[in-house]
């Protein structure tokens, strides 16, 4: 090899040295300028087809924005949608408290013409159809004969609906990959997350309300609802819907040291991965959208109103023997006791006539002050959209006053009144509802709306409602239930209809150091043979709390109390409160 480099070596040398020579045809200096010529001419071809190409997209540019643009027409706008190529979207995922997926996205194949390379739209359509039965044969031909360039077909095909029509073979047709939202537990969850539109942009719930945050961020979002309590609570809402023949139902599970809400359930529910084919009825959060006059369940708020103002206590009483007659209206109860009733049997016997009496010392203006405080009187602050706004009667006079304290004349969501009564037994602090999943070590400060007093003596009077009132059917056995029945006649027509009802219960536990707060509502219930013919929370509502309970509260590290003494301090209440109206009934003899 050295041999052959050093021959030639010594030809070029030669040359040099004899130009005289044949070898000496191109000179050194020759080689030299003849690469530069060539490097030159390569060059101006260069800049000569980069110059050409910036002609012809200027020409393009002025055909488009100046000649095209102005023979645009209000079609070509509303045909967006099927002309231009998607808008490729990744989505962060959804998971509920412990990092179980609820929203997630995937890849899926789009399938698009190109009408002008069709040989045959008849065929082509009529092949298609047969793969795509969703899509008339007719729509199919009316878009594959179109003049335009770009036309969707349809989007986010099945794996083996792109299989078939790739197997077609036709020229034109051709596949986009995109992003789909899938929700892997369907319609468990479906009111709260919500769901995106085609081209995966948040349409309801938190995919709505965190749709800049999910387009922007990896991390996955990460909600307070916990999917094992929400499988519970739509289970045994769904079987008294089907046992009680309702129209809907709603409940709630909240943390009442967070504001965290474990589980919300609206019935019925729909498939988020097709909102479109549910009535608009399935789509209605009743959970948080739905406004409903409470009925009784008020009445402990105005028992803690009159608590926490110091106009009774909890072994006063008042004479329910007289129904309360103001205009043309009269206020009875449902069960009339006919004697004086303590504060505590008021709420155990469900009584609307000592109720009124309590909220009219409390007055008027305090009792929208409480009711404001306890957030009842304005729309809810929370992370969904889907947020209904309370109906509050204006001007409100004392006759408000008197049916509100048991229920009646105003209209507030189930999450509202979930987190009211959260206030009513955590030592009184006010802390706003959330869906989002808080820090482990973080706990709200809150508000405070009531003396810790106050909120330790309610605690003690719902669970007395449960151990002798309405609620006895709500005492999950070692789990320390305390709560409150309500049933409100539905307003149509602007008349109440006896039989058209709401029946609820709102429950806290365990009353001894509350975790959390179980509201559980059922739309329009008709009796059974097994209640009597009644239909009433004490026996639609109060027994779904109860399997509830059970069923959730070891799931969250809950264990059951055997502990005797402790419904000591209520029963205590209640035997001196009860001494007390014995004593006032032998005077007024």
């Amino acid at each position: 090899m050295s041999d052959w480099r050093e021959d030639r070596k010594q030809g070029l040398l030669t040359n040099l040295r004899n130009p005289q020579s044949p070898k000496a045809v191109i000179s050194l200096d020759g080689r030299i300028r003849h690469a530069l010529e060539v490097g030159r001419t390569r060059l101006i071809v260069a800049g000569a087809l980069m110059a050409m190409a910036f002609v012809i997209i200027g020409i393009r540019l002025v055909d488009l924005t100046l000649l095209q643009g102005g023979r645009a027409n209000n079609t070509s706008t509303a045909q967006e949608i099927d002309e231009a190529p998607p808008v490729q979207t990744r989505r962060a995922d959804i998971v509920d408290r412990n990092g179980i997926v609820l929203a997630t996205t995937l890849p899926t194949a789009s399938l698009y013409a190109e009408p002008k390379k069709i040989p045959n739209p008849e065929i082509a359509a009529r092949l298609l159809a047969d793969i795509l039965p969703e899509i008339s044969q007719d729509k199919l031909l009316k878009k594959l004969s179109s003049d335009r360039a770009f036309i969707w077909i349809k989007r986010n095909l099945t794996p083996r609906q792109q299989y078939a029509i790739n197997g077609l073979g036709i020229p034109g047709l051709n596949f986009e990959q995109e992003q789909r939202r899938f929700y892997p537990h369907k319609n468990l969850s479906a009111h709260i997350v919500g769901f995106t539109d085609v081209d995966n942009k948040g349409l309801a719930g938190v995919e709505q309300s965190f749709d800049t945050a999910l387009r922007e961020n990896g991390e996955p979002l990460e909600l307070s609802i916990d999917l094992r309590v929400q499988h519970i609570l739509t289970e045994e809402m769904s079987a008294a819907m089907q046992e009680f023949s309702a129209i809907g139902a709603a409940g709630l599970v909240m943390d009442i040291n967070t504001g965290e809400v474990i589980s919300s359930v609206s019935l019925p529910t729909f498939d988020p991965d097709s909102p479109g084919d549910a009535p608009d009825d399935a789509r209605f959060n009743r959970a948080t959208l739905g406004i409903y006059e409470m009925g009784s369940t008020f009445k402990l708020l105005t028992a803690a109103m009159a608590l926490d103002e110091g106009v009774a206590s909890v072994y006063d009483g008042y004479d329910v023997s007289k129904p309360i007659r103001i205009s043309r209206f009269s206020i009875t109860d449902y069960k009339p006791m006919k004697r004086w009733l303590s504060v505590p049997e008021i709420l155990i016997y469900s009584s609307n006539i000592g109720t009124v009496q309590m909220a009219l010392e409390v007055g008027t203006e305090s009792q929208r002050k409480y009711l404001s405080n306890f957030g009842l009187l304005r729309t809810a602050s929370t992370e969904l959209s889907e947020v209904g706004t309370p109906l509050v009667p204006s001007p409100w006079r004392e006759i408000n006053t008197m049916t509100i304290s048991y229920g009646h004349g105003i209209a507030v969501s189930p999450l509202q009144m979930t987190t009211a009564v959260s206030s009513l037994v955590n030592g009184g602090v006010m802390k706003p509802a959330t869906f989002i999943k808080r820090d482990k070590d973080y706990v709200p400060a809150g508000r405070r709306i009531l003396n810790e007093k106050t909120s330790i003596l309610m605690r003690d009077m719902m669970r007395l409602v449960v151990l002798h009132g309405s609620g006895r059917n709500a005492d999950a056995e070692g789990y320390l239930v305390g709560g409150k029945t309500g049933t409100a006649d539905k307003l149509k027509g602007g008349r109440y209809v006896t039989n058209s009802r709401v029946s609820s219960f709102v429950a806290a536990f365990p009353m001894n150091n509350p975790r959390y707060v179980v509201y559980v509502m059922v739309d329009e219930p008709k009796g059974t043979k097994k209640t009597y013919g009644f239909a009433t929370g004490g026996w639609v509502a109060a027994p779904v709390v109860k399997r509830v309970v059970e069923r959730m509260a070891p799931l969250l590290g809950i264990q059951p109390v055997h502990i005797e003494s402790a419904d000591d301090a209520g029963n205590s209440i209640l035997k001196k409160a009860k001494a007390r109206m014995e004593g006032r009934k032998i005077a007024a003899r």
